[in-house]
């Protein structure tokens, strides 16, 4: 489960008792062989609910109104070839920074399956539970690698994804931090980090009030759990007072800045995220709601697909314009596609249902080598027609990218040979690593 920011700073810096033991494990698991990273960071943009292909990055104008609906007329990209849907007009400028992967697959077409799967690369079978790629980026890249930020090096932005234990058996230290708020607002109330209607001022009279505590007047060495304690609290304080915790304050940016990302949460957490890249996090998920359309899908779109464009498109040069594209993946895309064929009937009034069989993700930056499309969905979106690509696949392209060996051995708490990415074996791998566009 996402812990907490208390939780998080008790973990992933003062890691104590039965988490030590696990801590030493994982540092001599981080010498495994590595190819040369591109990438310090990843930004997952992840469309809870599973986006339609057709409605997005795989339109098909030609499959007539049952299948693509009110989308008739896509919209020509900056990279030959490449189309995509008419309402992502910012997104069409863009294409030179990403690629897309129509031949994504995994055949499943329940939310949790489908969720664990595509963010861990494993089916959800057998009694382990595997950490997701940001749980195990964590590992490779957080406290245990020398990481010293306060901000965790996992966040969720805003809610906690909730179809999936991310951590699985890695364990709490390696579990995101959820946010929570709304960056959209006023004041980003980032749980455990910005209380509402608590001013700073009152913030430092709490801590000096809780240094005044005789319990915690005591000479320093005499109980290491206490000290424990009192490293966590400074580290905590200087989150919530100090620099660290600024990375989630929107007001020194540029209003006009603030405008081209949306004044949104997802536009505005767009802009988190890439000052957290900016921090130094390495991983950070944006829970992007709202993509699970049974019911009135083409309603939805015009008003989802819009703020995709409008963020995402400005996430990506923005980052461009401050020097961390090469060096930062984004990842966009959700559990499965939408079937193709279109429920017109009540109650769904033009809604389309679950497909695993195949579906689109985005991909860019840290590597990424932009302006190209990976495989192709038949006539009708409905099957994979050429270069399957399986979620284990990706995700060991991202590990790649990182510098992290999809070959490593993963902590297990039994001591099982676990590896990061599943062999062959586990029969998840469809086309291998993307090496079209690495």
């Amino acid at each position: 489960m996402p812990m907490n920011r208390r939780e998080a700073i008790k973990h992933g810096v003062v890691g104590a008792g039965a988490l030590l033991s696990q801590h030493w494990m994982a540092r001599s698991l981080l010498a495994s062989p590595a190819p040369e990273a591109t990438a310090k960071a990843v930004i997952q943009i992840w469309m809870w609910g599973g986006p339609s292909h057709l409605d997005t990055f795989d339109p098909k104008p030609d499959a007539g109104y049952d299948y693509c609906g009110a989308f008739t007329k896509p919209i020509a990209t900056n990279a030959d070839g490449m189309v995509i849907n008419e309402l992502l007009p910012l997104l069409a400028k863009q294409a030179d920074k990403y690629s897309l992967i129509r031949g994504m697959t995994h055949g499943i077409n329940a939310h949790e399956t489908a969720s664990y799967t595509v963010q861990t690369g494993r089916k959800s079978n057998g009694h382990d539970v595997y950490p997701s790629a940001g749980a195990v980026v964590s590992l490779f890249k957080g406290y245990d690698a020398g990481y010293k930020g306060l901000v965790p090096p996992y966040v969720v932005l805003t809610k906690p994804q909730g179809r999936f234990a991310e951590a699985g058996f890695l364990g709490p230290k390696y579990a995101p931090f959820a946010t929570g708020g709304d960056p959209a607002q006023a004041r980003f109330v980032v749980d455990g980090v910005i209380a509402q209607n608590v001013t700073d001022d009152r913030q430092r009279a709490r801590r000096d009030l809780l240094r005044q505590l005789g319990a915690l007047n005591r000479a320093p060495g005499a109980d290491s759990t206490l000290d424990a304690f009192t490293r966590s609290e400074t580290q905590a304080y200087d989150l919530i007072l100090g620099d660290a915790g600024k990375v989630f304050d929107l007001s020194g940016e540029a209003d006009d800045l603030r405008a081209r990302y949306g004044r949104n949460t997802f536009g505005a957490s767009c802009l988190v995220a890439r000052r957290l890249v900016e921090r130094g996090v390495p991983y950070i998920t944006i829970n992007y709601e709202g993509w699970d359309t049974h019911k009135q899908n083409f309603q939805v779109m015009r008003q989802k697909l819009p703020q995709l464009d409008q963020g995402l498109a400005t996430l990506l040069q923005d980052l461009k314009d401050h020097g961390l594209l090469d060096s930062t993946i984004v990842w966009c895309g959700g559990e499965f596609g939408r079937r193709p064929r279109i429920d017109w009937d009540a109650p769904w009034n033009g809604g389309r249902n679950h497909h695993g069989a195949v579906f689109s993700t985005l991909v860019a930056g840290g590597g990424f080598r932009g302006a190209h499309v990976v495989g192709a969905s038949d006539a009708r979106g409905e099957e994979v027609r050429d270069r399957p690509v399986s979620p284990s696949d990706l995700i060991a392209s991202v590990y790649q990218l990182l510098g992290i060996n999809p070959e490593a051995k993963l902590p297990h708490p039994q001591g099982l040979d676990v590896r990061a990415i599943p062999g062959a074996a586990e029969g998840m791998s469809a086309g291998g690593v993307l090496q079209e566009i690495l």
